[in-house]
């Protein structure tokens, strides 16, 4: 397979990496192997950005993305680690709005997702669609994600900030 023209693209993708799952289904080992991400396996690696953390107190936006200086990290770690990279991690913290899993594991689930829709999910929030697309093209399920979760990525991409954004998903949650 070809690699992709990094240089085409946007926003550099990263992703802080511990390796405390499977290898075998871990979608950012699957991100690296495809030339789609940098993983990092030492916390003060990672370079400044916008990180992904599911402890972050404000949801992500489009406005953030001229805050990460062109660089979005996931976070490929426990629950724990997660939370020790709230307080440790340099950059810009934000956690994705309400999203639903397309991945085999979690399917339907809210909030569960694998770090690969993760990063797709902020960068179609960054109006970066087609980054997004070719970041899920190694998974089966990749383009169900965006399917699937098609209405409220494009209503988030469509918010001014954090409290729009916020906004939006409270609407989708009121719904659930």
């Amino acid at each position: 397979m070809e690699s992709p023209d990094t240089d085409a693209l946007d926003t550099a993708v990263h992703v802080y990496y511990e390796g405390d799952d499977d290898p075998d289904k871990c979608t950012a080992r699957r991100l690296e192997r495809f030339d789609r991400a940098i993983l990092h396996r030492r916390m003060n690696a990672v370079p400044y950005g916008v990180v992904l953390n599911p402890h972050a107190e404000q949801a992500l936006s489009p406005a953030d993305a001229a805050d990460g200086l062109g660089t979005l990290v996931a976070l490929d770690c426990s629950w724990e680690s997660a939370e020790e990279a709230s307080f440790s991690m340099n950059g810009v913290h934000r956690a994705l709005p309400f999203l639903v899993a397309a991945n085999p594991v979690n399917y339907g689930r809210p909030f569960q997702l694998t770090t690969a829709e993760a990063l797709a999910a902020a960068l179609v929030i960054f109006d970066e669609r087609e980054h997004a697309e070719l970041l899920l093209e190694p998974f089966r399920w990749g383009e169900t994600f965006l399917t699937l979760n098609e209405e409220p990525l494009r209503r988030y991409a469509e918010c001014g900030d954090s409290s729009e954004v916020v906004a939006v998903q409270e609407e989708y949650l009121a719904e659930e």
